[in-house]
């Protein structure tokens, strides 16, 4: 069960991730004014100096609600905060959680930082959680996403028709999700062969 209360913190010799602090919005603040397009399929953009403080506002409030935890993303090669991620809809008597809101500036999407991130989430959602499912979801046009959801063991669920009020109107979701057995019997092995260290 996830302490909310808790910091933890996920690394490894290529990424950091730890709680996300009201304090860290002048880390990725630049990232919300300099590059608009990185939430082009967001639920919730952050593009902007407002939209970002309002995404920020949000994630915050998610961890003090007791049903989000994001986190801000340092990348130890590059030495820069690069982006973040957050584990959402934690749900305690169904052992399951979501895995998302995960954008990374331009200068690191490519470089191997998103699959460590992942490789670390996960480990933390079906080892130290003891969860049975972790769910992944996307703008169903946002092939970029959903291809990088694949390559780390997602397995596709099916779509959720106009689901979702978002920029321009609604979207279908797609759903993603990997189990806690598909984990152990080869998604960890496989992702872990995947890392760029």
């Amino acid at each position: 069960m996830i302490d909310f209360n808790k910091e933890y913190i996920l690394e490894n010799d290529v990424v950091l991730l730890r709680p996300l602090i009201k304090e860290d919005i002048k880390y990725l603040m630049p990232f919300g004014i300099n590059e608009p397009t990185l939430w082009e399929y967001s639920a919730i953009p952050a593009n902007g100096k407002e939209n970002m403080k309002t995404y920020f506002d949000i994630a915050i409030k998610g961890r003090e609600d007791k049903k989000q935890y994001p986190f801000i993303v340092f990348d130890k090669r590059a030495e820069e905060y690069a982006g973040s991620t957050r584990f959402y809809d934690y749900q305690t008597f169904h052992e399951s959680t979501q895995l998302g809101y995960t954008w990374y500036g331009k200068k690191f999407q490519g470089t191997g930082l998103n699959k460590n991130c992942k490789y670390l989430m996960l480990e933390f959602a079906f080892e130290y959680l003891k969860l049975e499912r972790v769910e992944f979801r996307a703008d169903n046009n946002n092939k970029r996403s959903i291809a990088a959801m694949k390559s780390i063991g997602c397995k596709v669920e099916g779509i959720l028709r106009s689901n979702y009020t978002c920029l321009g109107g609604r979207r279908d979701s797609i759903v993603l999700s990997i189990l806690k057995n598909e984990w152990f019997e080869n998604v960890k092995e496989d992702l872990k062969n995947k890392l760029i260290l």
